[in-house]
């Protein structure tokens, strides 16, 4: 839940990028990346294996100085991204993992989600993005940080953030 804490608090700071708008579209992107075939439930457990995978994964290629942080948001949000591009953060083999990870989770075949997978990085990028600092700010990204946060507190779900996010943008009126 703190990294769904980490994304209202971009949402409500100046100095941050994140806005209700912003959250809303990284939430229907990834609904749509499920369409019908991904209940809400099941997106959530994807999400939380992807992340469990992204983490480590971004941490490694970003202390090595392999790919900065500005670089991995800006290249790989907005859409559906090549496999080449999602090969620099993802190997294949990796790929194949966390679609294995996925399909014995959910009992989703591990083929049509590695095809899904060039569409949930970007969007799950997307949520990081949100806690960039505005320009002049000087501010750094605590969302992504609170992504990447080596204590292993367990509060860097990403499918506790789809299903916070999920409550807070369909709250009742």
């Amino acid at each position: 839940m703190g990294l769904f804490f980490e994304i209202l608090s971009a949402i409500n700071n100046p100095n941050q990028n994140g806005s209700v708008d912003q959250l809303s579209t990284v939430m229907n992107g990834l609904q749509q990346v499920g369409g019908d075939r991904i209940d809400p439930n099941t997106m959530q457990t994807v999400l939380s294996t992807v992340g469990g995978f992204l983490a480590p994964s971004l941490k490694q290629q970003m202390l090595g100085g392999a790919l900065p942080v500005d670089g991995i948001l800006s290249q790989l949000t907005g859409g559906n991204i090549g496999s080449g591009l999602l090969s620099s953060i993802l190997t294949p083999q990796l790929q194949q993992q966390i679609a294995q990870a996925v399909a014995q989770k959910t009992g989703m075949d591990a083929t049509m989600i590695q095809t899904m997978l060039p569409s949930i990085v970007p969007a799950v990028l997307g949520f990081f993005k949100m806690g960039e600092a505005t320009p002049g700010s000087g501010a750094s990204n605590s969302v992504l940080q609170a992504f990447l946060d080596s204590d292993r507190d367990g509060d860097t779900d990403l499918g506790d953030v789809f299903k916070f996010a999920g409550r807070f943008l369909n709250r009742p009126a």
